[in-house]
């Protein structure tokens, strides 16, 4: 017995999960946040990094929250999320004790990097929920004008002002939805690489239950109100906490990823990252044998792309995506790693995502 309790230690080591120790969602939570930094104990001097459309819809508010709690306030307003600005963010490090990233994603990647890098306790405050990387440990950063993913913590907490978020474009609400939508199609190709990829069953019904809420909520959430965006938001949180757990991306990152980040790569004017999973997962479910036709109907709900048209995109392109995604992180086994090019052609017609 000892001998079998040894090796499954050896074959399964101990691992960590770092997750969030506050979320507050709703309507108005943004005041709410000074009393988050004094729940988490947290020193005074802060940095808020922000861009100008974000810095107008809530930053000058969380600044004035923040300074009237005792906090003097810095501000970085950066115009993309690339190593330069990251830097430009990292050379406060020694006259700041905390960071707040807000925006729909790009300040909310450089501060978290940049919080990370720096041992530096970092706070989202989402202003879209267009994808779950507010509550998420990975920072999409550019270098070399290459995004790259970064590993990076989750936020010591997520203030989530649903007013807020439910003033957003519509298409970042729907850019969201194929983003949760698509940890179907994720967890899929998590199972089929198995404990070669550390599956991990709770992990992986946490992704699978935040899309299902969104996929039965939809009707909500395609009114725009704000009790939808709300269930948007609760989802990708729901779907950061999952990779938490997992120790890897793999509950909320597959093959409609891997399409998605190639189109980055190799487009110039690549579509939304959620819109992209969202359409990518049409197709891989479809190879994976599964209802593919509820994710077209979901991401249509909220008028997300279904197919390369409305991605603005022609269907070489799309299809090209779909066969090369397997240069992506080629150890990062899915369905499109597994599939012929014909079959994935196939696929990508029956479901009109071409053609």
């Amino acid at each position: 017995m000892a001998i079998m309790i040894t090796k499954l230690m050896k074959t399964k080591p101990a691992r960590s999960m770092v997750l969030p120790r506050m979320v507050v969602t709703g309507p108005g939570v943004l005041e709410q946040i000074p009393a988050v930094i004094a729940e988490l104990d947290i020193p005074e001097r802060g940095l808020i990094v922000c861009d100008t459309n974000t810095l107008d819809i809530a930053g000058n508010k969380v600044i004035e929250y923040l300074e009237a709690g005792g906090h003097p306030m810095e501000k970085v307003e950066i115009k993309g999320a690339n190593i330069e600005e990251l830097e430009r963010v990292e050379a406060y490090s020694d006259k700041i004790d905390f960071l707040v990233g807000l925006g729909g994603g790009r300040p909310i990647d450089i501060a978290k990097q940049a919080g990370f890098n720096n041992n530096i306790p970092f706070i989202s405050i989402p202003t879209a929920a267009s994808h779950d990387g507010f509550g998420s440990a990975r920072a999409s950063i550019r270098r070399d004008g290459r995004k790259t993913s970064m590993q990076a913590i989750p936020p010591i907490a997520v203030v989530a002002d649903t007013e807020i978020i439910s003033k957003a474009p519509k298409r970042l609400l729907g850019a969201g939805v194929g983003d949760i939508i698509s940890n179907q199609t994720a967890v899929l190709d998590w199972r089929l690489a198995g404990q070669k990829a550390d599956y991990s069953e709770y992990a992986a019904a946490l992704s699978e239950m935040a899309a299902e809420l969104v996929e039965n909520g939809i009707e909500k959430v395609a009114s725009g109100k704000e009790e939808g965006v709300r269930l948007v938001v609760k989802a990708l949180i729901s779907s950061g906490v999952a990779m938490s757990i997992a120790g890897t991306s793999r509950p909320a990152s597959g093959g409609e990823h891997k399409f998605s980040h190639w189109l980055d790569s190799n487009c110039s004017n690549p579509a939304l990252h959620g819109e992209q999973c969202g359409l990518g997962s049409i197709v891989t479910m479809y190879l994976h044998g599964g209802d593919w036709k509820r994710i077209k109907d979901t991401l249509s709900a909220v008028n997300a792309p279904i197919n390369s048209k409305e991605l603005g995109m022609d269907d070489g392109i799309i299809l090209e995506a779909l066969i090369k995604s397997k240069e992506i992180r080629p150890q990062r086994i899915t369905i499109l790693d597994k599939s012929t090019q014909k079959q994935i052609e196939e696929a990508a017609l029956a479901t009109g995502v071409i053609g």
